[in-house]
């Protein structure tokens, strides 16, 4: 293979399952951090942590400021990783991941990192807990720490991986992803848009959305080659 390809993965719901342990990350944050009892949180799908963590603050009144935003995130950071040992045991990965993850790795010319609306240190604790870590470049990824807007993630992702390799055209770069965010955020910089229907959107719904092909899931992986290496 000569051609070269930048493959930007989402995480949760895409790669793996952790049955809304984020949810419940927040709620332990917010109570040991900020001293608040949570009754609600926004929609997680999708979003990125700078929106969501933004949201909730609001929502109980107060100023999103960053200093209280990084001091929620430290809390999340740390419950992450305390959570860890048992992380696998709470979750699963999703169909095919596995071994999508490991088919794109032998060829040469296709890097892999991320975009996703986690904190990069997230990111690295949930992936190695499922041992999904191996084949992920983590320093060129788009993370939610980043901006509000998940197009946004794309577009540093983009420069950093062609700041260490060399720069990757519009049609080099494939966003693969479980929701309508995703879609949107590879169509806005002309990428390659591949939606997984194994989160709570539908395939007619992320068709809908612009995908440029839709999977069930990640096991077909000739599929899934075929159309990164396109």
């Amino acid at each position: 293979m000569t051609e070269r390809r930048l493959v930007l993965w989402d995480i949760d719901q895409t790669l793996i399952d952790l049955h809304g342990s984020g949810r419940d990350w927040y709620a332990q944050v917010l109570t040991e951090v900020l001293g608040i009892t949570m009754t609600g949180m926004p929609s997680f799908f999708g979003r990125t942590e700078l929106a969501i963590t933004s949201e909730v603050l609001a929502s109980y009144g107060i100023e999103p400021a960053e200093e209280v935003i990084r001091k929620v995130w430290a809390g999340l950071v740390a419950v992450a990783e305390a959570a860890m040992p048992t992380m696998a045991e709470q979750g699963l990965v999703l169909p095919g991941a596995e071994a999508a993850l490991g088919a794109l790795a032998p060829h040469e010319g296709i890097v892999q990192s991320l975009v996703t609306g986690n904190l990069r240190e997230i990111a690295w604790h949930k992936l190695a807990a499922f041992g999904l870590h191996h084949h992920i470049d983590f320093e060129i990824g788009g993370y939610g720490s980043l901006s509000a807007v998940r197009a946004d993630l794309v577009a540093y992702a983009v420069e950093l991986a062609g700041a260490r390799h060399s720069p990757y055209p519009a049609e080099s770069v494939i966003v693969i992803g479980d929701t309508p965010h995703d879609i949107d955020a590879a169509l806005a910089h002309d990428a390659t848009a591949i939606g997984v229907a194994t989160g709570r959107f539908t395939a007619e719904e992320l068709t809908g959305a612009g995908a440029h092909l839709v999977l069930p899931d990640l096991t077909d992986t000739d599929a899934l080659l075929a159309a990164v290496l396109r």
